[in-house]
């Protein structure tokens, strides 16, 4: 048998060029030698979102599109949404008595999010829980490996002391640990060169933008700002343009060149842009296309998340009846 992946994705918004690099070309080529689970995590959105759930609930097909759009098969793999699973949050609620609130607290990923977020003291519970709620996740499928980048570590780890606090108390082995999975490509920054890409803050690229769009977010990215006339030298690193064209340029010698010659001064910052701009819309304009095609059939869409979660329900179900067996209470 294949190895479980399980991966996924928070629906708050369409996905950008930083999901493309980040995870779902790796999700493509996972799909052929894994068996692989994508989880449409909206219930896992709402722990931030409750007071706007529109926001999630409108943008759920949106994300199953994106996955179609990339090359993602559904033939190949499961794409579920979390809140139509039951056996989630009933895992999640057994588990919950395994884990301490100090211990969510001490949580390094929960610390920089509930910091990013401004949440304050208001902290929504469902956000502080968030890691009980990804071991649930990642158990109900028996997951091997689950790709994650380095920020994520800490859930990995919590959600492996509660599988191995669960076989403990039950004296079963019920549960398996997970595995991370690393990308090696580098996280990319937003346009302005300061963070991650982000929708919410205008610093992101979409897989459905327009080709006016993705001119627009070429011209306004960051660069050297040292670099003043074409004949002076340049500085590559953290300049985004030259991030990008690392990640999406099918020729790395011709990049590297372009290094070269950025660096000796001689190549001006209007000349890279537009060899990035070539390059964008060369890869976005198909993806773009089949997600317009993709979103005029949303009962297509939907049907595609049915059968996957019908699937995926049979096998977290069945997780779950061994939890409960193990805790004693499979009474029925």
């Amino acid at each position: 048998m294949k190895e479980q992946v399980l991966t996924g994705d928070r629906p708050t918004g369409p996905l950008h060029l930083g999901h493309f690099a980040g995870s779902l070309q790796q999700r493509v080529a996972l799909q052929h030698t894994h068996q692989q689970t994508i989880l449409v995590a909206d219930l896992q959105a709402l722990t931030d979102n409750g007071h706007n759930p529109g926001k999630v609930a409108e943008n759920i097909l949106n994300v199953v599109a994106d996955y179609l759009a990339v090359g993602i098969e559904p033939g190949k793999t499961t794409i579920c949404l979390q809140s139509s699973l039951p056996a989630l949050p009933e895992l999640a609620m057994y588990y919950a008595n395994l884990v301490s609130i100090a211990r969510l607290e001490r949580n390094p990923t929960v610390k920089n999010e509930i910091h990013a977020r401004g949440f304050g003291r208001a902290i929504p519970a469902g956000f502080l829980t968030y890691p009980i709620s990804q071991a649930a996740d990642i158990t109900a499928f028996r997951a091997g490996l689950v790709p994650v980048g380095d920020d994520q570590l800490p859930m990995i780890e919590q959600t492996n002391e509660i599988v191995r606090r669960f076989n403990h108390v039950t004296g079963q082995r019920i549960l398996e640990e997970c595995s991370p999975l690393i990308s090696n490509v580098p996280r990319l920054p937003g346009l302005d060169g300061k963070a991650k890409m982000s929708k919410s803050q205008g610093t992101a690229i979409t897989l459905g933008a327009s080709a006016k769009e993705i001119r627009a977010a070429v011209k306004a990215m960051y660069t050297d700002p040292n670099h003043l006339r074409v004949e002076d030298p340049g500085q590559v690193e953290g300049n985004v343009v030259f991030t990008y064209l690392d990640a999406f340029h099918p020729d790395t010698a011709y990049v590297r060149a372009l290094k070269q010659k950025y660096r000796q001064g001689g190549l001006g910052d209007g000349k890279t842009k537009q060899i990035l701009e070539e390059c964008l819309q060369t890869l976005l304009a198909p993806i773009r296309q089949e997600r317009e095609r993709l979103l005029s059939d949303k009962t297509m869409l939907t049907d595609v998340l049915r059968k996957g979660t019908e699937k995926a329900n049979l096998v977290s179900q069945d997780v779950l009846h061994d939890v409960k067996r193990a805790l004693g209470i499979a009474m029925f």
